[in-house]
């Protein structure tokens, strides 16, 4: 317990506070306004139209958000710790300005889409800046305060999109964020580094695997529009080329996207990568909750805004539990999260859909399987990046810090996409009998990716184990400190 406490002592000393506070603030902003979102979307149709682009708003904002994570390296190297993050939060501020003014959907993505672009140049920041600024024995600790930005978010964003949705308002939800966003972007300017202690070499961007990347979730996203089942199919063919023909370029290229060779599947990154993606794909199915507990269950939007966050309460707990693990109780984190996610999954498939018995059980059963649903995620989710970050070969440490942020924001806007794509496809605009086909349908299939997880997690871990690739030196520290 000491060494635990001393941990996170170590991060918050005064050598460290301002860098953890300033990291954490970044990704509490990013996390917030996508609760605040998800809470006021129900809202938002009903007053400006676009149900059948619903998801949009999410996939829209995370694909930006892996072009702003791509291009955050770049970003640090142009403009120093201090102006990159200025530069993200300008454009941040300049999205939710336009999302405040949007007469029409169309308008309102343009604004998520820079949203997202300032997101994830936040996000990716973030992850890259604990590479620099924190020795590797504070690394997990770093990574599960910035995951418990989560937890705050769902105190503070389905507050806040719940109140204005109930108020009719939701337009000052996201004028809200202006002021807010302001006021750290002055903490930044004070307490930020212009420079970076070493400057780094430049390198060129790798315009084709991203292109590859954003086009295979914004191909998927535009079948989704579509209720023929033929239009989906095709839209999700060529995605999968897309991701088989950026597999063969990341090997072939000179500029890479992630590691090198973390394609391969002798690598132990390729298992990560993996697991990483097909976790956050099963959670992808959140965006229609708080939509389907309006409608088939009678919540209103902040009540509906809070249920939702129970997945991110549950994430969070899971994480700061289990961020000290080392060594096998750190593998069986990894194996058994995907496990508890399949669980809270299944749960949600009987729940969500139909209400069974008393109203308060059956919203019982929907916390419960949220709940599950993000715990099982956050419990190996430290294991996961750390092991990313360790298992990189010493020149793409860098590269591996932004490629999290990369990797897990494509797994996301895929998710988002998939689950519209479900979504329309079941009929979920056709009143409250296509709603609960969609939940029907979303909740049984999402639970496959989490039992994948399961399956590639365990080999993972076992070649892992095999190999005697355990990082014992960082066990040693975080067991002292």
């Amino acid at each position: 317990m000491s060494g635990s406490q001393n941990g996170w002592a170590d991060l918050f000393s005064a050598e460290n506070r301002g860098s953890a506070i300033t990291l954490s603030a970044g990704v509490a902003l990013y996390a917030t306004n996508s609760y605040i979102v998800i809470t006021i979307l129900p809202s938002v149709v009903q007053d400006i139209g676009g149900l059948a682009w619903y998801a949009w708003n999410t996939t829209l904002y995370v694909v930006c958000s892996i072009l702003g994570s791509a291009l955050s390296a770049r970003l640090m190297r142009t403009a120093g710790p201090r102006g990159s993050y200025l530069m993200a939060t300008g454009i941040f501020i300049a999205g939710a300005a336009i999302c405040t003014a949007a007469p029409n959907m169309p308008v309102l993505l343009l604004g998520r889409a820079l949203q997202g672009l300032g997101g994830g140049f936040l996000f990716a920041l973030s992850y890259a800046m604990i590479n620099l600024l924190f020795k590797e024995s504070l690394w997990p600790r770093a990574m599960a305060l910035i995951s418990a930005m989560w937890g705050i978010a769902t105190l503070i964003g389905p507050a806040v999109g719940g109140i204005f949705a109930e108020l009719h308002a939701w337009r000052w939800a996201f004028g809200l964020l202006l002021p807010v966003t302001s006021l750290f972007g002055l903490w930044v300017w004070r307490i930020l580094p212009k420079a970076q202690r070493e400057k780094q070499a430049d390198e060129p961007l790798p315009l084709m695997q991203l292109a590859l990347l954003t086009g295979a979730v914004l191909v998927v996203s535009a079948g989704s529009l579509s209720s023929e089942g033929l239009i989906n199919l095709i839209g999700f063919v060529i995605a999968v080329v897309m991701v088989l023909i950026l597999r063969h370029r990341e090997f072939t290229a000179d500029v890479r996207l992630l590691p090198r060779n973390a394609l391969r599947r002798s690598s132990p990154l390729y298992g990560l990568y993996l697991v990483m993606s097909l976790l956050i794909i099963g959670l992808g199915c959140e965006l229609f909750v708080p939509y389907m507990l309006q409608h088939l269950h009678g919540q209103a939007p902040l009540a509906a805004g809070y249920i939702t966050a129970a997945a991110a309460a549950g994430w969070t707990l899971s994480e700061v539990a289990s961020s000290g693990w080392t060594g096998r109780r750190a593998d069986n984190a990894i194996v058994c999260g995907p496990v508890i996610l399949a669980a809270g999954l299944l749960l949600l498939l009987f729940t969500v859909p139909v209400a069974f018995g008393l109203p308060w059980l059956n919203i019982s059963g929907v916390v419960l399987g949220l709940t599950l649903a993000g715990f099982g995620i956050g419990l190996g989710w430290p294991h996961l990046l750390t092991r990313v970050l360790q298992q990189a070969p010493e020149e793409d440490r860098e590269k591996a810090g932004a490629s999290i942020t990369v990797v897990q924001s494509f797994a996301s806007a895929l998710g988002a996409a998939l689950a519209g794509t479900v979504a329309n496809f079941a009929g979920v605009s056709q009143g409250d009998t296509g709603a609960a086909n969609a939940a029907f349908w979303m909740f049984l299939l999402f639970a496959i990716p989490a039992f994948l997880a399961v399956w590639i997690a365990w080999r993972s871990v076992k070649a892992r184990q095999a190999s005697g690739n355990a990082p014992e030196h960082l066990s040693r520290d975080l067991s002292q400190g």
